[in-house]
């Protein structure tokens, strides 16, 4: 004869099955998440644009922060990339190699001064190299798209690496491209890349 639980016991023991799949579950993985408080409603302002090819900007680098980096973690990198230039390859404006695991993000301005980037990291070549218009450690260049374009998107992403030093394990230049690092990056490095957090923001130009 088959035994039946009242409804309360049922309810219990039903309550108990549930609690002790969740003493046994494993916990949640943390989500890797990148941001701004200078870029938080997604565009850029009149402290982040450029200073040069006609743009007035005072092209200060936006503070960043970000969460979540994945467990293993022991270097970072930060590319900013605008989709929408009109070079047929897009435009790099920004580039940090060899950030410490163990940071939580970069100051306002330190793709201005290389001093104020963590122990360790070093600022990349952009696309604006050589042309005067860089800050002081030729880092971090600010928007300035064409007049009357569309808002040009401006991806800024941060990959997390199992490796040290990015160069040394990809076997690249230093002083690389950031198409070069963002190809090591996307399919060189292969496992070694244990996440990517990512924004976009966006810039137009009226005159």
């Amino acid at each position: 004869m088959a035994f039946k639980l009242p409804a309360i016991g049922l309810a219990i023991f039903s309550s108990m099955l549930v609690l002790g799949s969740s003493a046994n579950a494993a916990p949640p993985v943390p989500v890797f998440t990148l941001s701004s408080v200078d870029l938080n409603q997604g565009s850029f302002n009149h402290q982040q644009v450029l200073n040069g090819f006609g743009c007035a900007g005072e092209n200060i680098s936006p503070a960043l922060e970000w969460r979540g980096v994945p467990a293993g973690t022991r270097s970072l990198v930060l590319l900013v990339h605008d989709e929408d230039a009109p070079s047929g390859s897009g435009f790099w404006h920004w580039a940090v190699y060899d950030i410490p695991a163990g940071t939580t993000g970069l100051a306002r301005g330190a793709g201005n001064d290389a001093s104020r980037l963590p122990s360790g990291a070093r600022g990349g070549n952009n696309d604006f190299q050589d042309t005067g218009v860089n800050g002081t450690n030729g880092n971090y260049g600010g928007p300035c798209p064409p007049v009357g374009d569309a808002p040009h998107h401006y991806v800024f992403s941060l990959y997390a690496l199992a490796v040290d030093k990015i160069a040394v394990a990809a076997g690249v230049p230093i002083g690389g491209t950031p198409a070069l690092y963002g190809f090591v990056l996307n399919r060189g490095l292969g496992s070694a890349v244990l996440g990517k957090a990512s924004f976009t923001a966006t810039y137009a130009r009226s005159k």
